[in-house]
């Protein structure tokens, strides 16, 4: 019958090694803690603009009402909705919050206006329609019938323009009108228009100014050496110009 082996005391040696190696990762946990805090401070920051689904919604009109429950409701007369830095005005709005808290939400009126600021810049963008579109969860804003997308003095006009505000991408297709034209009216029809303003030019910097000072003591430096090899040049004389003697090694060549 075979007992268990005797217990072997380890060595100094060995405990030694063991808290050595404690002693190591304990004096790594400070580094450690502090690049975790580096990287969390380094993090970019979220946008107000891209932070909007963060925000309560806003909404009044005339008339109207919301299911609590679902988050959803419709508004007529004067609706304003408002999450952010996005406005909507129109004559009537059916709308949604979406699980992620960002709106979506179909509008009429004449026209609707959607208004909402630029990422990463102080700058908004603009929609004008007969009826728009708008789903938060893909930042994605449709015009429907007489659109017009505005950005600074930038714009394009079409029956249909899709926007996508995270990578302020459009699309514009050529539809024909959804009705007759009014009195002093011109349609669109099933054409895209827009326009391009100049960028503006970039300010060349200006050119560094020269030292005078510094001119001055070259100036200086040099004067001397420019006397100096005057001195050592004689000019020459003014009289009847040299002679010139014939040179025996060139001779004209014989006749044959």
């Amino acid at each position: 019958m075979h007992g268990r082996p005797p217990h072997r005391s380890r060595s100094p040696r060995f405990a030694w090694r063991i808290a050595l190696r404690l002693s190591r990762r304990r004096a790594l946990l400070p580094a450690v803690y502090a690049l975790a805090c580096a990287v969390t401070a380094l993090a970019p920051a979220a946008h107000a603009e891209k932070a909007d689904r963060d925000k309560p919604i806003f909404y009044q009109g005339d008339t109207g009402g919301a299911n609590l429950g679902s988050k959803d409701g419709e508004l007529t007369g004067n609706v304003v909705i408002t999450q952010g830095t996005m406005t909507i005005h129109a004559d009537r709005i059916v709308f949604h919050q979406n699980p992620d808290n960002s709106l979506s939400a179909t509008a009429y009126g004449n026209p609707v206006t959607f208004r909402e600021k630029r990422d990463d810049v102080d700058e908004y963008y603009e929609g004008f329609a007969q009826r728009a579109v708008y789903d938060g969860q893909q930042r994605l804003l449709e015009l429907f019938d007489r659109a017009l997308l505005k950005k600074n003095n930038d714009e394009i006009r079409s029956n249909y323009i899709s926007y996508n505000a995270g990578t302020e991408v459009f699309k514009a297709e050529g539809r024909p009108d959804a009705r007759p034209s009014e009195a002093g009216e011109t349609l669109l029809g099933p054409r895209v228009r827009g326009v391009f303003q100049p960028q503006p030019k970039e300010e060349k910097g200006t050119p560094p100014k020269e030292d005078k000072g510094a001119q001055g003591k070259d100036a200086k430096e040099a004067q001397p050496k420019q006397e100096k090899s005057a001195k050592g040049t004689a000019a020459p004389k003014a009289g009847n110009p040299l002679p010139l003697k014939p040179d025996d090694s060139l001779s004209a060549p014989s006749g044959k």
